[in-house]
């Protein structure tokens, strides 16, 4: 983690490549630290943001006034930020009948900020309230509910219920960064007193990052997998010298206990739908032994979705891993103990983190939980099978191997996928499709479950979830068109994008054929595409040309639909 300095610093160097993400601040305490705070993060993290900073306390004027320099800057995402500080001072000045109705009144504004019609088609990010003990019940506080003890848990478990009914409403978690280091650590009371900062120089670093953590994951960049080494790290001592008696694992006393934490803790992520993968200098018997045959591992070869195990340099075999996976090397995490093991990974595949565990396995759980490396912004029923479906993708691979052709392979397979519109069912996940999808993509536009549901109640828009299903098992909701009308004649394709788990499967010629007919199915006779170009989508830079558009100029691509033959492939459609 960088320092303030050096993100203050950073905060003037230039931002990324491409168009400015437009990003504003709202505070009622001293911002701008915070604001520094975050260019500095934003510049680490090479995202080309515009940050507008409002003027002291102007929460509400800048919200609400349709003149106000927020209006003005339009910008994509808002951050509100305010503190329990300034909370604890509004609780102090009330009579104390109303002290109950704090928590209740700050919902409300922050409820009424996200229903704004201004509001629509923007972010919203709040800053939760880290507790403030003013010991005027002591422990007792906790049975009176005009205490603020009782109304600011009240306001932060009110704030997780409003965040799930609002899609595009995020809780940044500043409470767990002070239940971690501490409220001396974050309330620098002797600044307060004199510039009305509530934040440390120590804490605006960890601030600014959190907030980073969730723009990062609104523009799809997050991680994925997590590639695990397996001696001294998934469970202690080397199975090949110490054998399956003599190695480290269980929930007793002694460093075992680390150990089983840690695999509890991946198992959770699993679970999230994080891939996990394991990466071994090992003989591969040898490195299974311990998930087969000790009562006291955590973790099953189920849980891992591809293990590889041998004496090939780790950096390589990731290379293989990724290969495998169709995911960017960026969306990696690599656990290893040993420094010389993570340091050359580092040096042959720059694009991967690699945390710097500490040496003690006691120390590496809390260590990994004050990274927040696995943010997200959703969460769906088919992120648990997750790993299901990439062992059943290496199934799929074995099983190529034993034609002498492609076509032959694919038409073996007896894909099927049920295609239908948007729907409650599949909101979450098409939702989720814009967010990660970066390789099959043509024009990687991001959308929140509430911008979906928005989508789909436009009669106007011809909007399709596809999935796909073989003999090896379902892989899902795989692909999502969303096709716009211009004109009595013409769909424009706003989004067209495609899990990379089925490229190569036919699944883009598939959905070409669908649009085309749900075109003419609704009176359209021209469909016009267009690419825009990011450092992850190059794959489908010539994909409407190879499919039959005709280019229009300005990256644009056009189908007469009329005349259009469909593609030959190997899908049909499920029979309902």
């Amino acid at each position: 983690m960088l320092r303030f300095g050096e993100l203050k610093k950073l905060a003037r160097a230039s931002a990324g490549e491409g168009k400015p993400l437009r990003i504003a601040l709202l505070g009622d305490s001293a911002t701008q630290l915070l604001a520094t705070a975050m260019r500095g993060t934003f510049v680490h993290r090479n995202l080309n943001v515009s940050l507008f900073e409002a003027d002291y306390n102007q929460v509400e004027m800048q919200l609400l006034n349709p003149s106000s320099q927020l209006h003005a800057f339009d910008p994509e995402i808002v951050i509100l930020f305010q503190s329990s500080h300034k909370l604890l001072l509004e609780h102090a000045a009330r009579p104390f009948a109303q002290k109950a109705m704090l928590a209740a009144d700050r919902l409300s504004f922050i409820e009424s900020t996200a229903g704004l019609p201004w509001m629509k088609g923007r972010k919203l990010i709040v800053f939760n309230y880290p507790e403030a003990d003013d010991a005027v019940f002591g422990s007792y506080a906790n049975k009176v509910p005009q205490s603020f003890a009782w109304q600011v848990r009240k306001l932060n478990c009110g704030l997780m219920d409003l965040a799930s009914d609002c899609p595009d409403l995020y809780i940044c978690d500043l409470d767990s960064l002070q239940a971690k280091y501490g409220r001396d650590r974050l309330f620098p009371a002797n600044l307060y007193v004199s510039t009305d900062m509530v934040l440390s120089l120590d804490m605006l670093p960890l601030a600014a990052a959190r907030a980073a953590d969730i723009i990062c994951a609104l523009k799809g960049t997050f991680k994925k997998c997590l590639v695990l080494d397996l001696d001294n790290t998934l469970w202690g001592g080397v199975i090949g010298e110490d054998g399956l008696e003599g190695i480290q694992l269980g929930h007793g006393l002694g460093i075992g206990k680390a150990f089983t934490e840690f695999q509890l803790w991946v198992r959770k992520l699993r679970e999230r739908g994080i891939i996990v993968c394991v990466v071994s200098k090992n003989d591969e018997a040898v490195a299974k032994g311990p998930f087969t045959g000790h009562p006291d591992m955590v973790l099953s070869l189920e849980d891992i979705a591809v293990f590889i195990a041998n004496w090939e340099t780790k950096a390589d075999n990731i290379a293989v891993l990724q290969k495998i996976l169709n995911i960017g090397f960026d969306a990696m995490v690599f656990l290893d103990d040993s420094p010389f093991e993570r340091n050359i990974v580092r040096q042959g595949i720059p694009e991967i983190t690699v945390p710097e565990l500490p040496e003690d396995p006691a120390d590496r759980l809390e260590y990994l939980y004050s990274l927040n490396l696995f943010e997200t912004l959703s969460f769906s029923t088919t992120d648990a099978d997750r790993t299901r479906m990439y062992r059943e993708e290496a199934g799929r691979m074995a099983f190529s191997r034993t034609f002498a052709n492609e076509d032959e392979y694919l038409a073996s397979l007896g894909m099927v996928s049920d295609v239908s519109g948007f729907n409650a069912f599949n909101t979450p996940r098409v939702a989720q499709l814009t967010q990660r999808s970066n390789q099959f993509n043509l024009r990687t536009v991001r959308y929140s479950e509430g911008d979906i549901s928005t989508l789909a109640a436009d009669p106007s828009n011809i909007c399709l979830a596809l999935t796909l299903q073989d003999r090896f098992g379902d892989n899902g909701l795989v692909a999502v068109a969303i096709l716009k009308a211009t004109d009595d004649e013409t769909l424009f394709i706003d989004t067209w994008l495609m899990s990379c788990r089925v490229l190569k499967r036919g699944m883009e010629a598939f959905t070409l054929n669908c649009m085309v007919s749900a075109a003419l199915a609704a009176g359209f006779s021209k469909i016009v595409g267009a690419y825009i170009p990011t450092p992850k989508n190059a794959m489908v830079a010539g994909l409407y040309p190879s499919l039959g558009f005709e280019a229009l100029g300005d990256g644009r691509y056009g189908l007469d639909a009329k005349s259009y033959t469909p593609l030959p492939c190997h899908i049909t459609i499920k029979d309902k």
